[in-house]
């Protein structure tokens, strides 16, 4: 079983600057993808970012530019530097790890979410 905690959310003015953090822990072989997911009110979930282990990395239109992601293979962390936000930021945002655990199971977790508020 892979756990996975997010850290780093809260609220923010506009313009402002975030860090989120998320720690993978668990029967981990390997991890092939991290990533950020964001949900709004109302809406959908969709990607933010993620990357592979070997550092190829896709964002989502909105936020190209403004954040950027970034993982520690080697203790299973990843990271979204948030830049620039605005209040259409404003959402709970996931942590999702896909990879093989040492059964050589594949796992596809998610993390409990961490809110994100961008309001003056």
């Amino acid at each position: 079983q892979v756990q996975l905690v997010e850290s780093g959310g809260g609220l923010v003015q506009p313009g402002g600057s975030l860090r989120l953090s998320c720690a993978a822990s668990g029967s981990i072989f390997s991890i092939n993808i991290m990533g950020w997911y964001r949900q709004a009110p109302g809406k959908q979930r969709e990607l933010v970012a993620d990357i592979t282990s070997g550092g190829s990395i896709n964002y989502g239109d909105s936020v190209k530019g403004r954040f950027t992601i970034f993982r520690d293979n080697a203790n299973n962390m990843v990271y979204l530097q948030m830049r620039s936000l605005k209040p259409e930021d404003t959402a709970v945002y996931y942590c999702n790890a896909k990879g093989s655990s040492y059964g050589r199971q594949r796992f596809d977790a998610w993390g409990q979410g961490t809110p994100v508020t961008v309001s003056s």
